[in-house]
């Protein structure tokens, strides 16, 4: 098949009969053109899905961030709330050793009213709250520290203010009983001969409180030939106390006890004839007369 075209020029109309070559060039260019649209369609299409990417990720960014935001504010809330409680213990704890303080006339010694001298710049956080939220706590560990230093001061002097009135001598190492054999000469009641009796002997009911007549450091707990089940504390200035015949015995050597402790149980144990406690008062190693121990006033 043969195509002819007619061209009109100046000297005419000119017959030219085109090749095949110049027949598929119309198809040629339809194609191309096809093809560019698709590209551009497929390219549009891509960006598109980069752009609705990027979109839902800075979604997704901004959630979070009001996430954080909220989290941050509730973890502020709670926190405010501990430092509210710190500050209220705080202001507890200055009273009681306030307290203290005057009851052992030492307020003019230790001020826990006073206000900690503090001072500085801060370069944390620029929001108001927070900044004065971080002062409060500076504060407090201020307030604390020094609290924990004069409280720790006011219970060394506290202690040796009332140190020797603890050690002080006085009363009975029971609450109920009886004076049943006194300090001095009398008949042995297993020989019937005349000896000396270095204690006071206390008569009771078998079982009860054996208590410390003054404070001191527990130097013997245990069997002791004569004694039985003996309690000997120092307290200090070369006396120490002895409480001897008990049936059990509740300190071990080395305890610190307060005067009026429970050291032991009234029993008849060692060299005895009944429950009772065998009370002794020495001065370096020579036992005296306890008799004016124990009937003195208390400190």
């Amino acid at each position: 098949m043969s195509v002819t075209v007619f061209i009109q020029g100046r000297n005419g109309v000119t017959r030219w009969q085109p090749s095949k070559r110049w027949l598929l060039l119309p198809i040629i260019l339809m194609a191309t053109g096809t093809g560019i649209y698709q590209y551009n369609t497929d390219r549009f299409a891509s960006q598109q899905a980069k752009v609705d990417e990027n979109k839902q990720l800075r979604q997704q960014q901004t959630q979070q961030v009001i996430e954080l935001k909220t989290a941050t504010e509730t973890q502020l809330a709670a926190l405010v709330a501990h430092v509210a409680k710190m500050q209220a213990k705080i202001t507890r704890l200055e009273a009681l050793g306030q307290q203290v303080a005057q009851n052992n006339l030492l307020d003019d010694q230790f001020d826990f009213s006073a206000e900690v001298g503090l001072g500085g710049l801060s370069e944390i956080g620029n929001g108001v709250e927070l900044s004065q939220l971080i002062d409060e706590m500076s504060k407090l560990a201020s307030r604390i520290d020094n609290n924990n230093v004069q409280l720790s001061l006011l219970e060394t002097v506290a202690s040796n203010l009332h140190i020797d009135e603890e050690r002080y001598i006085s009363g009975r190492p029971i609450d109920k009983g009886w004076l049943s054999s006194p300090y001095g000469l009398r008949n042995d009641p297993f020989s019937g001969r005349r000896t000396m009796h270095k204690g006071i002997d206390f008569a009771g009911k078998e079982g009860a409180d054996v208590t410390a007549t003054a404070a001191g450091v527990v130097t013997w707990s245990g069997s002791m030939l004569g004694y039985g089940e003996l309690v000997e504390i120092d307290h200090g200035n070369g006396l120490r106390t002895r409480y001897g015949h008990n049936k059990s015995l509740s300190v071990n050597v080395g305890d610190v006890v307060a005067k009026g402790d429970k050291i032991a149980s009234m029993g008849s144990t060692g060299r005895s004839t009944g429950p009772h406690v065998h009370y002794e008062v020495l001065r370096g190693k020579q036992q005296i007369d306890p008799q004016k121990y124990v009937y003195r006033k208390a400190s």
